[in-house]
């Protein structure tokens, strides 16, 4: 998103732009209305504990910020701040412990308007959000330890297979383990973490404090680097029975008429197309250094190149706004059926992938190579790239799963 405003300090402040046309039959959802054009800057935010105001001044928070954090690989106490006065932490917190219960719509667009700031602190905003969804579905005892004080406790989680085991212990587990690429972990007060029992069953979901664990120094990526995405350490610890929940419960789909849509979707209908909106702003911020950069001049004939560089890149980073928009409102709104699901996986898949080449593709310019490019640039495109690489956005795996779940005969 295009941003002509500046602080005193030149951060960049998103601004508003007009919405795009509405989303074609292409993207319609049978049945349900079209899609809405994907909301501007300034109305990402309406109804849920989202805060639009709060949500600007952390973009500029994080914009001043980013640098810094780039380089010390933590995020910073002022943007942590910011971040949970913005409400990303509460999102998706139910409404009895004064959440908001929002929309994934809303998280989506929220979420690539921070990252245009900084893309790590768009990470861990948006992945504390969506661990607030699956907290909510712990037990109302777990529910009121996370939340009994405020809806704005930040989880974070280690949801990938680990070296750990879980064993039934008297009104409750014993649960020890290694986890790898917690993000935002040392800025977390508790942490959801799967185990597999010894008896044999489904792995199981365990919400621990954060206190409870010992975080290892790990990760040094080029991309995402401020996530603090570290491997944590549980030694034999006992978790009560009312914090845990068997994974399959946490992830599959649950019937409740009266629970809001996020606190009943399957985590694969919107977990990998949130994923995308840190690498959706990253790449909007990478394409306006490299414009900002090469702009003197670029009317010149020999700079043709650059022109429709430029034109391509653009126009593939709004066609992938276009279809997370559309993915985000299949999630908020369509039936939940297993093609609907592999629809949102498939195009979260292939946005993270066309956004990764979008920006590669301003790199190829023989005249402007990555490194005579500036700090902004480097910083977005290996953004963009860490995402894309995510193994949650695989591309096989999603088309395998999307060809697997197509009726014969449905239009794909």
């Amino acid at each position: 998103m295009p941003t002509d405003q500046q602080t005193s300090d030149n951060t960049p402040i998103p601004r508003a732009t007009p919405a795009p046309a509405r989303l074609g039959d292409a993207t319609a959802v049978q049945g349900l209305p079209r899609a809405p054009a994907p909301a501007a800057a300034s109305d990402v935010v309406r109804t849920t504990g989202l805060s639009q105001e709060g949500l600007e001044r952390a973009a500029r928070v994080a914009a001043r910020l980013a640098p810094d954090a780039h380089a010390r690989r933590h995020l910073h106490e002022e943007t942590l701040r910011a971040l949970d006065e913005a409400g990303f932490a509460r999102h998706f917190v139910p409404g009895r412990w004064g959440g908001g219960s929002g929309t994934f719509r809303e998280l989506l667009h929220a979420t690539a308007v921070l990252a245009e700031s900084c893309a790590s602190a768009a990470w861990c905003g948006m992945l504390w959000a969506v661990h607030g969804r699956f907290a909510a579905r712990l037990p109302l005892p777990a529910q009121r330890e996370l939340w009994g004080e405020g809806p704005d406790t930040r989880i974070a989680a280690g949801l990938w297979p680990s070296s750990g085991r879980a064993r039934n212990a008297h009104r409750g587990w014993l649960v020890e383990g290694r986890w790898p690429v917690v993000s935002g972990v040392h800025h977390a007060a508790w942490l959801l973490l799967v185990a597999p029992e010894d008896e044999p069953g489904p792995s199981r979901v365990f919400a621990v404090p954060r206190d409870a664990v010992a975080v290892r120094d790990t990760w040094d990526a080029a991309g995402l680097r401020a996530t603090g995405s570290h491997h944590v350490t549980l030694t034999e610890t006992f978790v009560p029975e009312h914090r845990s929940l068997p994974l399959p419960a946490l992830l599959e789909a649950r019937e409740d008429r009266d629970g809001a849509r996020c606190h009943t979707a399957p985590a694969q209908l919107a977990g990998q197309l949130l994923m995308c909106a840190p690498a959706l702003g990253a790449a909007r911020a990478a394409l306006r250094a490299w414009t900002r950069q090469v702009r003197p001049g670029l009317e010149a004939r020999r700079h043709a190149p650059r022109r429709i560089g430029l034109a391509r890149a653009g126009a593939d980073i709004d066609a992938v706004e276009l279809l997370l928009d559309a993915a985000a409102f299949r999630a908020d709104s369509a039936p939940v059926t297993p093609g609907t699901v592999a629809r949102n996986q498939r195009d979260a898949a292939v946005s993270a992938q066309r956004l990764a080449d979008a920006v590669t593709s301003l790199t190829q310019d023989v005249t402007s190579p990555p490194d005579t490019l500036d700090e902004e640039f480097r910083r977005g495109w290996d953004d963009v790239r860490t995402v894309a690489t995510h193994g949650a956005l695989s591309l096989d795996a999603a088309a395998a799963a999307y060809a697997a779940a197509l009726p014969a005969g449905e239009r794909p």
